[in-house]
């Protein structure tokens, strides 16, 4: 619905694509990421948000899909970073929050969702979200020490664009 919206904006060939992109990263991929921190990310998830966020950068830059021109050069073009990689950032970010926190604090929603598994049914079982930062981190090659520098842990794992 919010890109309904904004599309005014973001199809206008007057406007150049930096301002788009800028638009974009404070409207259009704040709306699509809102509550990704705490949701167990599957490869599914992760498809889906890519192929919704190139389909509105490359209707945005004016092209289609036809032009097969190549993901990373429609980034560039509008400044943009990938969305899995702010998905990543955001849910760090959450999860440096969780740490910081006092001890006696309520159990948040994500921390309840980390702990589910208890009791397991047959077949596979479900992703935790303590599960998807575990690989987070190890992409990025972070332990939890980092977690008690502020300053440090969010320069480690900002995201540009």
């Amino acid at each position: 619905m919010k890109w309904k919206l904004a599309s005014g904006v973001l199809c206008d060939k007057k406007v150049p694509p930096i301002l788009k992109g800028k638009f974009y990263k404070v409207v259009v991929r704040l709306t699509i990421l809102y509550g990704t921190e705490c949701w167990p990310v599957k490869k599914a998830h992760v498809q889906k948000m890519k192929v919704a966020e190139m389909r509105m950068l490359i209707w945005m830059c004016g092209h289609t899909r036809r032009d097969r021109i190549r993901n990373e050069v429609i980034r560039d073009k509008m400044d943009v970073a990938s969305v899995v990689d702010k998905m990543r950032e955001g849910r760090l970010r959450w999860f440096g929050h969780m740490q910081w926190r006092c001890v006696d604090a309520p159990v948040t929603r994500c921390e309840r969702m980390a702990m589910v598994g208890l009791k397991r049914g047959r077949g596979r079982p479900k992703k935790a979200w303590g599960e998807v930062i575990r690989q987070d981190m190890t992409l990025l090659q972070l332990t939890e020490d980092i977690t008690g520098d502020r300053r440090g842990w969010r320069s480690s794992i900002r995201v540009e664009g």
